[in-house]
């Protein structure tokens, strides 16, 4: 029996559903073939005769977008856009659409925790115990790492869209001194932030958040010229973008104790290759892009994205990003 729903393909599932949620909404309104992932050189034949495609980190190119006549619409499993040509798809006026803000809760945590594991140490004093350093110490304490408060401390945000703004609600609450840098800081809500230019921030912060889209203007905006206008012993943290950041300029302030050290969720090539130079680096803590992934973000992800087909399907499409 031959399907009336439009053929979709999904390219790469797994990230977004390794097996605990289910297709099953998004498989009421099209006819769904799951990947769980997709080479490059696989793409052009499994998207072939598809009238959509979502795709989370598969590329499609404009030579990729060349072979496929069939595409009508692209739906994005991601609130970022550079796995798309968008220019491209708004020339064949193709609605690309993406999904903000689903995983807004879940970055904004763990840029906490790796505030909280900066000033804690929690589990390397954890792992020591377990070590029995604790059962051979002469006192009845020991610390590994400075035990510090984030009451007081000024923590400094590039960006304030959605994960910023969580972020410094939560800070806020912590006792801390926040301060932001945006383009854009008209109309923007009032959390306690102060907003100031961007080598401000940069000078004034004991931890620098970075919350702003990768664009030619930010791509390697944090570079040996911006990392030499942060304070002294400061703290970097990258939840956004991995280009935001010139790696190689990093590694060299780490290891000169520039920084005092840098918290990273994502990287300029994911997975990094053996010899990254920031994967060995003592001062660097690095966690492989886990800050959407928790699953109750993954399940707003899905929920989206059906809503955002169902909504195509009426005619009404919504979240497109390339302004067709």
């Amino acid at each position: 029996m031959i399907s009336s729903k439009p053929s979709f393909c999904l390219l790469d599932g797994a990230t977004t559903n390794p097996g605990d949620l289910d297709w099953g909404p998004l498989e009421e309104c099209v006819d769904l073939t799951v990947y769980e992932r997709t080479p490059a050189d696989h793409v052009v034949e499994r998207a072939a005769g598809c009238s959509g495609i979502i795709t989370n980190k598969v590329l499609l190119t404009k030579s990729v977008l060349g072979q496929l006549p069939d595409c009508k619409a692209i739906f994005l499993l991601s609130t970022g856009t550079n796995a798309v040509d968008l220019s491209e798809c708004a020339n064949r006026q193709i609605p690309v659409c993406n999904i903000p803000e689903y995983s807004t809760t879940s970055v904004a945590e763990l840029v906490i925790a790796y505030l909280l594991d900066w000033a804690k140490g929690v589990p390397v004093h954890a792992a020591a115990v377990r070590k029995g350093h604790w059962a051979s110490c002469e006192d009845f304490t020991f610390s590994l790492t400075p035990q510090r408060e984030l009451s007081g401390c000024t923590l400094g945000l590039v960006g304030f869209g959605a994960i910023a703004q969580a972020v410094a609600r939560i800070a806020g609450s912590l006792g801390m001194k926040v301060l932001a840098s945006t383009p854009h800081p008209e109309g923007k809500p009032d959390l306690g932030q102060t907003f100031l230019p961007l080598e401000e921030v940069l000078a004034s912060s004991d931890i620098v958040s970075l919350h702003c889209p990768l664009t030619d203007s930010t791509e390697k905006m944090i570079n040996a010229d911006t990392l030499a206008q942060m304070k002294e012993g400061s703290v970097l943290i990258n939840t956004g973008r991995g280009s935001l950041v010139d790696e190689n300029a990093l590694s060299e302030a780490l290891s000169a104790g520039r920084l005092d050290s840098a918290y990273l969720d994502v990287l300029s090539q994911e997975p990094p290759e053996k010899d990254h130079p920031l994967t060995r680096q003592q001062r660097a803590i690095i966690t492989p892009h886990i800050a959407w992934a928790t699953r109750a973000a993954r399940q707003r992800l899905i929920n989206q994205l059906t809503d955002n087909i169902r909504a195509w399907l009426s005619g009404q499409p919504r979240n497109v990003v390339n302004g067709i």
